[in-house]
C-alpha cells in the first residue's frame, strides 16, 4: 500500500477506535508506562516522560489525546500554516525498509492553523503540545515573518510551546530562512510579540542536520541573542549516503528521515550541547528507534527526545519500551 494512504488509513482506524466505550483505557493499559524518574521539568514545563511525538504525524491536531494514551509525554503538532495548503504532489512519501528510513516531500499540506486551534480547544487530555509552524508555499520569503506572526497568534492560546521551522527541504526557498540574518529577524519579531503577552511560550528553532560548523555556531548565535528557549535538532536530511537501499526510491527527493539520520543527528546535538555550554535546551529527534539510540541523544546532551519514522517502523509501543528502557538504564 502507499506510505501516505496507509497513515491516513491507521488514523482513521484509531479516531474510530477511540471513539468506543473502554477503548481509551484499554490502550492506556497497554501502552502507558509512567515513573517518577521518568519526568522532566525544560523550559517552565513538567513533562511526565521525555518522549515527544515529533511533528509531521499529526499535522492537523486530530490525534493529541490518541498519542497520550500510547504513552508520549509530549506531542508536536503541525507544520501548520496559516492557510490551509494541498502540499506537493503525491506520491510524496516512501518507504526505505532495508534502512529502517521514510522519504517525504509533503510540503507542509495542513488544514490551516485555525483548524488546528479548533481541534485543540476540545481536546480532552492534558498532554504537553507543541505548535511547528511555518510558511504557506506561496509566501514570498521575505513575507514569511507575518505567516509565522499569524499562526503563533492563532495557535497562541492552545499550545504550551511554539516551534519555528525554516529547516524542512520540502517548501522552496525554506531553508534560506536559516541564514543568520533572516534567521535572527524572525526569530526577533516572533519572540517581540511573545513577549507581549501575560504568558510567554517557549520557543524552539527547528534546524537541519545538513548546517555546517559555522553554521551551527551562527545558530548558537542567534538563540542567545534573541532568548528564543532552545533548538530542535534535527529536522529531515536530504543526504543520501549509506543507505541500504537500492533502486529508483533511493532517487527521490525530499527529507530522508530515520535509522540512517540517527548518528549525524547525534553528533549535531552534543555539538550544540558541548559548544554552547548546555546554555539552552536542545530536544534530540532523527533515527530514535531503540533504547540504546534514544539513550545516545540523552547522553549527547539534549533536554527530551522526539519520535516518528521509529514509531512507523517499531509500532505503538515504542514509547512506553523507550520509557521502560530509559528507566533500567537510570535515563540518560
Amino acid at each position: 500500500m502507499d506510505a501516505e494512504q496507509a497513515h491516513h488509513r491507521v488514523t482513521s482506524l484509531l479516531l474510530f477506535l477511540f471513539n468506543l466505550p473502554f477503548v481509551k483505557s484499554i490502550f492506556r493499559r497497554l501502552y502507558t508506562y509512567e515513573h517518577p524518574a521518568l519526568e522532566v521539568n525544560v523550559a517552565g514545563l513538567k513533562f511526565k516522560n521525555p518522549i515527544g511525538l515529533a511533528a509531521g504525524f499529526d499535522k492537523n491536531a486530530e490525534l493529541v489525546d490518541i498519542m497520550d494514551a500510547l504513552g508520549f509525554g509530549f506531542v508536536e503538532i503541525g507544520t501548520v500554516t496559516p492557510r490551509p495548503q494541498p502540499g506537493n504532489p503525491k506520491p510524496r512519501l516512501f518507504r526505505l525498509r532495508e534502512d529502517k528510513a521514510l522519504i517525504n516531500r509533503m510540503g507542509f499540506n495542513n488544514r490551516g492553523a485555525g483548524v488546528a486551534a479548533g481541534r485543540l480547544r476540545s481536546r480532552k487530555s492534558s498532554i504537553i503540545v507543541g505548535g511547528n509552524i511555518g510558511k504557506n508555499k506561496d509566501t514570498p520569503n521575505h513575507r514569511a515573518e507575518d505567516d509565522y506572526i499569524e499562526c503563533f497568534k492563532e495557535l497562541y492560546d492552545f499550545v504550551d510551546y511554539f516551534v519555528v521551522n525554516v529547516s524542512s527541504p520540502n517548501t522552496p526557498g525554506l531553508r534560506e530562512l536559516q541564514e543568520k540574518e533572516p534567521l535572527k529577524e524572525l526569530l526577533t519579531s516572533i519572540q517581540k510579540r511573545n513577549l507581549e503577552k501575560p504568558n510567554s511560550r517557549p520557543i524552539f528553532l527547528k534546524i537541519a542536520p545538513d548546517l555546517t560548523t559555522e553554521q551551527l555556531d551562527d545558530i548558537i548565535e542567534i538563540v542567545r541573542e534573541t532568548k528564543i528557549t532552545g533548538v530542535i535538532a534535527t529536522n529531515t536530511t536530504i543526504s543520501r549516503e549509506n543507505l541500504k537501499t537500492t533502486g529508483s526510491v533511493v532517487d527521490e527527493t525530499g527529507g530522508l528521515s530515520g535509522y540512517p539520520l540517527e548518528k549525524r543527528a547525534t553528533e549535531v546535538v552534543r555539538y550544540i550541547c558541548e559548544k554552547s555550554q548546555n546554555a539552552f535546551p536542545v530536544i534530540g529527534v532523527g533515527g530514535i528507534h531503540s533504547v540504546e539510540s534514544a539513550k545516545a541523544k540523552l547522553d549527547a546532551g539534549a533536554s527530551l527526545l522526539q519520535i516518528y519514522t521509529g514509531f512507523i517502523y517499531e509500532g505503538p509501543a515504542l514509547a512506553s519500551k523507550l520509557c521502560r528502557g530509559l528507566v533500567r538504564n537510570k535515563i540518560g
